[in-house]
């Protein structure tokens, strides 16, 4: 999700109820909510570098102790630099670290599930499991989730001015009955996208409209990923020995509309140098992540001999109001490219238009 998303979380979890247990407790849960998002900052070595490391150990059941620590010490000095600087240190809830940290887990856990809610992924057991698990049931920037998570921040405080105009006591912790309204209302959210997601993947194995030959296609496997806001409408992939095709589901309406002239893309046969861009450093990284891959190659300069490999993941393969997957088809988000010469040794490889150096 974005990192707007999880400070929110944090934030709302710890009015929940934690921060009346210990002092600096929505400080330390807004703070390790995003914390594991810390791995940006490998986009410095590059742009393949960073798709490598994004999601990695910080966002791994592994990494979750050792960053509650680090987001506790920061707490920590924060709390002796206000003693050194004689700042007011009377607090509403008592000094208790190692609630604080427990709390930090908790918070850190919550930046795990929203990004398993979407269709990026995480890998949660890496290193001894390296396999990406994806409950695609949200968009990565979910305008719902955002808006009860804003409405359970900033109501409290709405409300507080109208009781402070009438002479009504302040309460010393506020808000947590719409922060306990707002975790519940996106659980609820995710259940009912999970059983919006299940319809429309057997709307689709129920359609015969896939394929050149409706009704004779073989279906591997669906994929139902999600568009933001709209709970009803799901982009599928369908996935069949020889190709892979595109459609739109709307689950309100039951139907399932696709394509044969622009929705199917063949599996295109395995060359020597798709198999030399597969063995590159991008290669490596994008087929780890990837689901559904597509990996096409350019014609062959006739005076160069360069060629230029593709590689995309149909599960961004379409059009949101944040994302153009089907407008910008030949470079969809999350794709990248390398270009080799012609001894099929890599010259160039770029990550979302971002060259690698």
């Amino acid at each position: 999700m974005d990192p707007i998303t999880h400070l929110m979380t944090g934030a709302v979890l710890a009015r929940s109820g934690f921060n009346r247990k210990a002092a600096y407790a929505t400080l330390a849960m807004t703070l390790a909510a995003e914390a594991p998002d810390l791995d940006t900052l490998w986009s410095i070595r590059g742009p393949i570098a960073a798709f490598q490391h994004h999601r990695g150990w910080t966002h791994t059941f592994l990494g979750l102790p050792l960053e509650a620590a680090v987001v506790v010490g920061a707490v920590y000095l924060f709390h002796r630099w206000r003693l050194r600087r004689n700042k007011p240190t009377k607090q509403s809830a008592p000094v208790r670290w190692g609630l604080l940290y427990g709390f930090a887990l908790i918070a850190l856990f919550s930046h795990l599930l929203l990004d398993w809610t979407n269709n990026y992924g995480i890998r949660p057991f890496f290193p001894f499991n390296p396999h990406w698990y994806a409950g695609s049931l949200v968009f990565i920037f979910e305008p719902v989730i955002f808006a009860l998570l804003l409405i359970a921040l900033i109501a409290p405080a709405l409300f507080g001015l109208v009781n402070s105009e009438v002479g009504a006591r302040k309460p010393t912790f506020r808000g947590r009955g719409w922060a306990i309204a707002a975790l519940i209302a996106i659980v609820a959210l995710w259940g009912w996208r999970a059983v919006e997601q299940q319809q429309a993947i057997q709307l689709t194995l129920n359609s015969q409209d896939f394929g050149p030959d409706p009704g004779n296609v073989q279906i591997l496997h669906v994929y139902a990923e999600p568009y933001p806001t709209n709970p009803f409408r799901w982009q599928v992939v369908v996935d069949t020995p020889n190709f892979y095709q595109l459609g739109t589901v709307d689950t309100f309406i039951n139907t399932v509309a696709t394509s044969a002239n622009s929705d199917i893309f063949y599996k295109p046969a395995e060359t020597a140098v798709t198999l030399a861009a597969k063995q590159s450093w991008l290669g490596h990284v994008y087929l780890d992540w990837s689901a559904i891959p597509l990996v096409t190659q350019s014609d062959t300069d006739p005076v160069t001999g360069v060629v230029t490999v593709t590689f995309r993941d149909l599960r961004f393969q379409y059009d949101t109001l944040f994302t153009q997957g089907r407008e910008n088809a030949e470079a969809p988000p999350l794709s990248g490219t390398v270009t080799l010469d012609a001894a099929h040794r890599v010259t160039r490889m770029e990550m979302d238009g971002r060259i690698q150096h």
